[in-house]
């Protein structure tokens, strides 16, 4: 009898929702489930299990599971999440006691990345970066189709100051580009300008296209400074690409698509993310399968 393909279990912890599904080794995904995501530590972890549950016995062999804020992927260690109260929790360790499956954990801009390189020929030579644009900004980085770190916590590409004298960031510092560029962002300037209040990116883009000065003009205040934050990675890095994902990934790319290239030096390797909201959740399935062993790239004999 032909023995099964392993599988894995990918889990990606959004703003609002949790998303589970199973992955095959090739990426596929075979099925999932989407629910809104509890924010307190045990009801957390008892709402990850029982997901988990729904798929495991179809024949997973790992966990995935990416983490919106500060997490050591080198480590397995998650230090701050955000509106989750999760930081310190030794993730890895209970859910892998409560399903018997090896865990990886690792910041969801990662698993995502991990995803978007994977249907990018290419994309595991050299250095690429991720930025996702959604109620904050986030972001992440391969090195040879594998996760880079840095000390441990690179990749927290929504903390590039862009504006010393700027609004108060959560990190404690004053004008990163996650005050000016993310979804919370163009929210306040939406109602700044008067726009309806559900006015969307996307609405801006078509009034711009059509000659709209005022919609051009927030476009432009929108995605100025993450020009700016982009600049700076590639004068520091250099990367041969760097997608644009998250909620607003596509919007943002087509605003920054429709600004002037400040610098002859400095060119934006930038291209918009190719999966969508799946990117997250088919990552980290396909990380957890590279951990085992069992990923359909380099599958051991």
């Amino acid at each position: 009898m032909r023995e099964e393909p392993d599988t894995a279990i990918g889990v990606d912890v959004g703003g609002t929702r949790i998303r589970v599904a199973r992955i095959a080794s090739d990426g596929t995904l075979l099925e999932r489930v989407v629910e809104p995501v509890k924010s307190d530590r045990e009801g957390f972890v008892a709402q990850l299990v029982e997901l988990i549950a729904q798929l495991q016995d179809r024949g997973s062999v790992a966990i995935g599971i990416g983490i919106p804020g500060r997490v050591d992927g080198e480590a397995q260690h998650i230090l701050s999440a955000g509106y989750l109260d999760i930081g310190g929790l030794d993730l890895v360790g209970r859910i892998s006691k409560e399903t018997g499956l090896p865990v990886r954990i690792e910041n969801d801009a990662t698993m995502a990345l991990i995803a978007e390189g994977r249907v990018r020929p290419g994309a595991g030579d050299g250095l690429i970066f991720m930025i996702t644009i959604g109620t904050g900004i986030g972001g992440a980085a391969l090195l040879d189709g594998h996760p880079w770190y840095g000390g441990g916590l690179a990749g927290q590409f929504g903390h590039i100051v862009v504006s010393p004298d700027g609004s108060l960031c959560n990190c404690g510092r004053r004008g990163c580009v996650e005050t000016f560029s993310s979804g919370t962002a163009l929210g306040k300037l939406i109602a700044a300008a008067g726009f309806p209040q559900d006015t969307q990116a996307e609405d801006l883009i078509s009034r711009a296209k059509s000659g709209n000065v005022e919609a051009e003009t927030l476009l432009a205040t929108w995605a100025l400074p993450l020009q700016s934050a982009i600049a700076t990675l590639v004068a520091v890095a250099d990367p041969r690409l760097i997608v644009i994902g998250g909620g607003l990934g596509h919007e943002m790319t087509r605003a920054l698509l429709r600004l002037p290239n400040r610098s002859s030096w400095f060119g934006l390797p930038i291209e918009a993310a190719r999966l969508g909201d799946d990117a997250g959740v088919i990552g980290a399935g396909l990380a957890a399968l590279s951990a085992y062993g069992r990923s359909s790239e380099g599958q051991r004999a």
